[in-house]
């Protein structure tokens, strides 16, 4: 199957020549598609050199920081219109790692429509995340699902594997969200219709090099957003069945 992995960056000049080395080892075939946010860095400008040498890598730079959601709105728009079987998305940093990703495909072929790893199924880890971080994520996680009436446990993973057309469907580009609420966004509009979501475990390492992007507006963005998500919902069904 045509696969394009689409991993958004910011600041991350410390990690793109070791992720672009580790995903082109891991799925030889498949494009990549670097979404840059304009990183003071330079890591736009080291993504287009290491990419001009590994060949079958692109680089699309934005103007500024928009937001996750925007990033990826912005990029699958620009996957789609190759025409791929597949589109990866993940994260820069290795905290996502490359070798799960010919299983994660493998499981689309076999049927899925989207494929995420999972941090919250038996054989998923976050090895060396203090008390506080796990119980944090694990927790919103289980308020997203429930909130949201949503069968996977890990609904804000940001390491997915798409049918295309299943973006398609779903009309990614008319999404609102702009922080990580985005991935809690898609996995309710692909539920909504009857979506084939599968969860594989994996083991989510902590970045060694850059800093994270997560903050406190962040979170409360995606609890905000998905508590008003499951309210509406409630009152449409309610609605229908008076």
């Amino acid at each position: 199957m045509r696969s394009i992995i689409v991993v958004p960056t910011y600041q991350e000049a410390l990690n793109i020549e070791r992720f672009l080395t580790a995903a082109r080892a891991a799925v030889p075939d498949a494009e990549i598609l670097v979404v840059d946010d304009n990183s003071p860095d330079g890591t736009g400008e080291l993504a287009e050199k290491f990419g001009a040498e590994m060949g079958d890598v692109t680089v699309l730079h934005r103007r500024s920081k928009e937001g996750l959601g925007a990033a990826y709105r912005e990029a699958f728009a620009v996957a789609l219109a190759g025409d791929p079987d597949v589109v990866i998305q993940m994260d820069c940093d290795l905290s996502h790692d490359p070798e799960e990703i010919p299983g994660m495909v493998a499981r689309i072929a076999e049927g899925a429509d989207c494929v995420i790893g999972s941090r919250y199924v038996p054989g998923g880890s976050t090895p060396n995340w203090p008390a506080h971080r796990r119980s944090l994520s694990r927790y919103g996680n289980r308020y997203t699902s429930w909130m949201l009436r949503l069968k996977i446990h890990d609904a804000t993973s940001g390491f997915r594997a798409y049918r295309a057309d299943t973006l398609t469907s779903i009309d990614v580009g008319t999404t609102r969200s702009s922080g990580y609420a985005f991935m809690s966004e898609l996995a309710l509009r692909m539920a909504g219709q009857g979506k084939v979501l599968v969860e594989v475990p994996i083991t989510f390492v902590d970045r060694a090099f850059g800093t994270s992007k997560m903050s406190v507006r962040i979170i409360a963005e995606s609890m905000l957003l998905v508590s008003a998500w499951g309210v509406r919902e409630r009152i449409r069904r309610v609605r229908s069945t008076r």
